[in-house]
């Protein structure tokens, strides 16, 4: 089965987060990860030119019906016609994720991956109160090469915790007050 990290992040970023979303896209395609996003443009687009250019697949979750909005570099393309709400699936889609730069669309998926227990690192992306987080973290990476290996630990941490029977319980599920 193709192992999968999502990656996040702004249509419209800095040269700087996406020069590092390219390097995140290589460095997981030479690792023999596939990348999923949104598929549309910048951080997206950058994250699927890098694992291309290292032989990785990419796959895109569009927010539209067209097939045509997709980035050039996406060898999946899965039109959705859900809008925003299409961050749900980019955002579950990965054994972890990682957040490059980004605006609220960034933010939300951040917030949605946490919530089903699916591990995120920050790259130059939301600052985060941890205390605001309960027992969830979101680590900040210095590098893509940083974030590229805190993403593969936590995610092998979330399988070690599933496979022992501890499971990683979205939000919501078994917590009482707290969920939801």
């Amino acid at each position: 089965m193709q192992r999968l990290i999502a990656v996040f992040g702004a249509g419209n970023p800095s040269r700087e987060e996406y020069n590092l979303a390219a390097e995140v896209g290589r460095l997981l395609a030479q690792r023999g990860l596939a990348v999923v996003c949104g598929g549309t443009y910048g951080i997206m687009e950058a994250a699927c030119m890098g694992a291309r250019e290292a032989g990785g697949l990419t796959v895109g979750l569009l927010p539209g019906y067209q097939r045509a909005d997709a980035n050039p570099y996406v060898d999946i393309v899965l039109p959705t016609g859900l809008g925003d709400a299409r961050n749900v699936l980019v955002a579950t889609a990965g054994e972890a994720a990682i957040a490059v730069g980004g605006r609220l669309g960034t933010l939300s998926e951040i917030a949605l991956a946490l919530k089903h227990g699916i591990p995120v690192v920050g790259l130059h992306t939301w600052n985060l109160d941890p205390a605001a987080l309960f027992d969830r973290r979101v680590p900040a990476a210095r590098t893509a090469l940083e974030a590229v290996e805190l993403a593969l630990s936590l995610a092998a941490e979330r399988e070690v915790q599933r496979r022992s029977g501890a499971g990683v319980l979205p939000e919501g599920e078994g917590e009482g007050p707290r969920g939801g």
